[in-house]
């Protein structure tokens, strides 16, 4: 079954961490080992894995990620958010996570982040995981 989180981003890009709404529902699963697939079913929207303790990192994530890619270039998407879709294309949509224990797999300092990049917006991510 796949279930549905809501992610509510309050700028134009922004890193939304989601590790405790994604452990709380492979809790709920009951799943012991397995996978937990996330996606993102949003053009301008991503997901990353990374250090979670200490917000300065994903404020870097975001800083280098806006210099690489110019909201001032002659873009030819007539919405105005061509840099949002290419951020996103970086990050990519889905991540796939080990549960072992009835936990998720993550390094000490890990944590999953949904990336907002056409905000602010209200958005889903979609959670399945699966037993194996």
């Amino acid at each position: 079954m796949i279930q549905l989180l809501q992610v509510h981003t309050g700028s134009r890009t922004e890193f939304v961490e989601v590790t405790a709404e994604v452990e709380r529902l492979v809790r709920q699963s009951g799943v012991s080992e397995g996978l937990c697939h996330l996606f993102v079913p949003h053009t301008t929207a991503g997901l990353t894995i990374n250090e979670n303790a200490d917000p300065t990192v994903k404020a870097d994530i975001l800083m280098a990620l806006n210099k690489l890619i110019s909201e001032h270039e002659p873009y030819r998407h007539r919405e105005g958010n061509s840099p949002a879709h290419i951020k996103a294309s970086l990050m990519g949509s889905g991540l796939t996570l080990l549960v072992e224990g009835g936990r998720l797999v993550l390094g000490a300092w890990q944590g999953i982040f949904f990336c907002e990049f056409d905000g602010p917006r209200s958005r889903r991510l979609l959670v399945k995981i699966v037993s194996g």
